[in-house]
């Protein structure tokens, strides 16, 4: 039965993971652009972390009982009734933190000291957070030889070397600003306590059956959207309350509007629909017809000399659909590099071009060239003047400049999930 808990509990907190918005509002001292804000905003929308007047105070210390709470909410047993006696000297009834300290007591989640205390407003390190990670997750031989890959695995203590090996194999742990460096007796900041607890909720299969709470999703089974052939995946999980895309599937959108690289620029709005219910094989619709999908262009490179096009490099960041309701998403186009470019029949019919437009004004040469001096040699100068002049076009036509990238109204694109995207029932 545990099991089988673990494994909705996973299918529920990844699932609750993609449903929330990619930016939370008013985080005042978090920008787009912070290093960590995808992972800040992830966990103050679903309320694991929390903001002060509005601010999150990214760059300051992490306490152990601010973990603790933490993880509690991360886990759902933030409410879990409390059915030991307090044994620790340093915390009281009236502290604010009280329960937290108490229900990680009871589940074994962070456990205190020796001497009777929890040490709550001590400062947490890097390596005794990878330590309570370690702790919760799922037993594995881990190889301590991966640690020799940081610049600093020697300041790494005895004590959490196994620990710290561990969390790098399941990828648990943070290492910003530099990624060779683990920093391990570095005071953990609160940036980095977010990037950790993103990363435990995005495995949250690993996580020990006993730590996980009964708020649980049921998950009803594994569906397929076969749009698109040639997908990596093509796995759409069911649940009680949502349909789950599982990164790596594709699937056909259409410009909502006529596109010219020539006359776009890095940042301008791009809007797709869907005239057709986007559904898995098995019936379930997951993208209605008339669906909007939104996103921007991220850059473009304009087309260069010997005939290379351009490439209009795009992401699509929200659904809209027909209901009103907005889904969080990442996708690009489905194709090499990501990238939109004109195929290689427009740049054969540009080339057919060139070569029709050089072989006229060849033979309007060469008959002008033999007319001249010999009226009755105008086939001879035909003959030489046509291919000559289609030779000339198509060399042209190869060192010239490759074509702008156009799409029509309407026109369909492949695009790929970059990550699980959820949709709530």
């Amino acid at each position: 039965m545990r099991k089988l808990l673990v494994g909705l509990f996973a299918a529920g907190v990844v699932a609750l993971s993609t449903t929330v918005p990619t930016f939370a509002a008013n985080i005042s001292d978090v920008s787009s652009t912070y290093w960590a804000s995808k992972e800040i905003n992830n966990v103050v929308d679903s309320n694991v972390m929390t903001l002060t007047d509005g601010k999150f105070n990214p760059e300051g210390a992490v306490r152990r009982v601010d973990f603790v709470s933490a993880l509690l909410k991360l886990l759902t047993n933030d409410n879990l009734n409390v059915n030991i006696k307090n044994s620790f000297t340093d915390v009281k009834t009236s502290d604010y933190f009280y329960s937290d300290v108490l229900r990680s007591q009871q589940l074994g989640l962070v456990y205190g000291y020796p001497d009777d205390t929890f040490k709550p407003k001590k400062l947490l390190s890097r390596a005794e957070t990878q330590s309570i990670i370690s702790h919760i997750t799922r037993d594995m031989k881990a190889d301590a030889s991966l640690l020799n890959n940081y610049t600093d695995a020697n300041e790494v203590p005895a004590w959490a070397k196994t620990s710290y090996a561990k969390t790098l194999d399941y990828g648990i742990y943070v290492n910003y600003p530099n990624p060779n460096e683990l920093r391990p007796n570095d005071v953990l900041s609160r940036a980095e306590a977010a990037v950790i607890l993103y990363r435990l909720r995005e495995k949250a299969g690993l996580i020990k059956s006993e730590y996980v709470g009964s708020e649980l999703e049921k998950q009803l089974g594994t569906q397929h959207l076969q749009a698109v052939k040639n997908a990596p995946t093509d796995e759409v999980l069911i649940t009680s309350t949502r349909s789950i895309i599982k990164e790596g599937n594709a699937m056909y959108v259409a410009f909502g509007d006529k596109f010219k690289s020539e006359l776009a620029n890095e940042g301008d709005l791009l809007t797709f629909v869907t005239n057709e219910d986007i559904a898995t094989e098995e019936g379930t619709v997951l993208f209605p017809a008339g669906t909007k999908f939104e996103g921007s262009v991220l850059r473009i490179q304009d087309p260069k000399w010997f005939n290379k096009n351009a490439r209009v490099y795009a992401q699509i960041s929200k659904a809209v659909l027909p209901n009103g309701q907005v889904v969080s998403m990442e996708a690009k186009p489905f194709y090499k590099n990501y990238e939109l470019k004109e195929g290689p029949w427009m740049t054969a019919g540009k080339l057919a071009l060139y070569t029709v437009t050089g072989g006229a004004i060849g033979t309007g040469a060469g008959v002008g060239f033999a007319f001249i001096p010999d009226p009755t040699k105008i086939g001879t100068g035909i003959a030489i003047g046509t291919p000559v002049g289609a030779g000339v076009g198509l060399a042209t036509g190869l060192i010239t400049k490759g074509l702008n990238y156009h799409a029509k109204a309407g026109e369909e694109i492949k695009v790929i999930m970059l990550k699980d995207v959820s949709i709530a029932k």
